[in-house]
């Protein structure tokens, strides 16, 4: 088993300076966009300010990776999972705090009478979706089918398939409660502070639990296996500077960019709801993705798709759950943030597409056929779309949704044998027991 002095051996400090130094770089803009107010179009504005929030996710990632070293490894994982999708954290919020303000301004429409363009409430719920179905149709996908592309010139073979260690049990678990309570949120009007107790909760005890995993060393790679050949004093004052630095990008360009991104739409004809749905997110978890596909093509497959997996859990409960509760802080009631009947549709459709995806890894691996599945159900909505009349509004989402709903109950019923004891393992099993397993062959 390679160490991680002997990984950290591997260092480029150049190159991998040259990388932070860019990230650096690529925020200022932004940052001089933000406070000095330049006359500017929207689309520059939105290039810029995107730009810039994704040099600072670069950053939190990187500094979050080098934080494995001094703290526990479960809790590192989901920290790190945590502060990857920080960004997009932070979009979705400004959308929920501008749609608890129309709410509390303009009453249950959440819109001035009249207005034209998409309500705030709908575009924070589109941000949500769009953040949740990119993670498994894009994230999960890319890390199989770049270590099967990898290790095609492997002595041992091919990589047909990746098998996530025992103790990723745990992750899966709490993702299944998260899924099957998502599973509720279609049929409602809105998404309420109940839900949020209960989401917010799921994510509290996913915490407590992966908190007490032991600690082992992590896979650093990029500019923090630089940062962590660094001496630990000045290791730690950096990690610290970079999370400092970044996250005060985030929170200086997250709402321009959410502002600029929804005007552009408009500017140039451009469905807003799609911009916010699709490209915002892509800009905040690109650096996650890279760092899951770099893992991959080192074929360290087991961190690459469990911090996604992580990331997952994160979203679906943290991400979900802070929405009406932010929603019902700038709204100044406790009314739930409103689900219209477009939103409905798209709720359903990425909770169905997490139950597919919980179904998939029930086993704790994901084979490149599923994996292909995963990818080509992620684009069919746009594909049936395409050729839908848009006066069957939303049959595409229904359809894809059925697809997912349906081949999620044939997997959960083949694996019928397997679910126990992975809920079990999950949920009670302790870490020691689950490492010593982790060799197993299955569940």
């Amino acid at each position: 088993m390679t160490t991680l002095r002997e990984e950290l051996r591997d260092v480029h400090p150049g190159r991998q300076g040259l990388g932070v130094g860019l990230a650096i770089g690529v925020t200022i803009p932004g940052l001089l966009l933000r406070f000095l107010h330049p006359e500017l179009p929207h689309p520059e504005e939105a290039l810029i300010l995107g730009v810039a929030i994704v040099g600072a996710a670069f950053l939190l990632s990187w500094a979050a990776e080098v934080a494995q070293l001094d703290i526990s490894a479960g809790l590192a994982i989901a920290v790190l999972a945590f502060i990857a999708v920080l960004p997009e954290y932070a979009v979705d919020m400004v959308f929920a705090w501008k749609g608890g303000n129309a709410v509390q301004a303009y009453g249950a429409a959440c819109h001035p009478p009249g207005a034209p363009g998409e309500t705030a409430c709908s575009l924070a719920l589109a941000n949500m979706t769009g953040a949740n179905r990119l993670l498994i149709g894009i994230g999960w996908s890319l890390v199989v089918l770049l270590a099967w592309f990898r290790s095609r010139t492997r002595p041992s073979g091919r990589l047909t398939e990746i098998r996530l260690d025992r103790p990723h049990a745990v992750e899966v678990s709490f993702l299944a409660l998260a899924t099957l309570y998502s599973l509720s949120l279609p049929l409602k009007g809105s998404i309420t502070l109940l839900d949020a107790a209960v989401l917010v909760g799921i994510f509290a005890a996913y915490t407590w639990r992966i908190s007490r995993a032991p600690a082992e060393e992590p896979h650093l790679v990029g500019p923090a296996r630089l940062i962590g050949t660094f001496r630990v004093r000045r290791r730690r004052l950096s990690v610290l500077g970079m999370f400092l630095f970044a996250a005060a990008v985030i929170v200086a360009c997250a709402e321009p960019f959410a502002d600029s991104l929804v005007q552009t739409g408009r500017q140039l004809g451009i469905s807003e709801f799609l911009l916010v749905q699709w490209l915002a997110p892509l800009a905040s978890e690109a650096p996650e993705l890279l760092v899951a596909g770099l893992y991959a093509w080192r074929l360290n497959t087991n961190a690459g798709l469990g911090t996604l997996v992580s990331s997952k859990v994160n979203q679906w409960t943290l991400l979900v759950g802070t929405l009406p509760i932010v929603f019902a802080l700038a709204s100044s009631g406790a009314a739930g943030l409103p689900i219209d009947a477009h939103q409905r549709e798209e709720i359903l459709l990425t909770a169905a597409q997490s139950f597919f995806a919980l179904a998939v890894l029930a086993s704790l691996s994901i084979s490149v056929r599923e994996a292909l599945m995963l990818f080509t159900l992620f684009w069919a909505q746009f594909i049936i779309g395409a050729v839908v009349p848009e006066s069957a509004g939303g049959l595409e989402r229904i359809i894809v949704s059925g697809a997912y709903l349906v081949l999620g109950l044939v997997l959960f019923v083949r694996q019928a044998p397997l679910i126990g004891s992975l809920l079990r393992d999950g949920l009670r099993t302790s870490y020691e027991t689950l490492n010593a397993r982790s060799g197993s062959e299955g569940p």
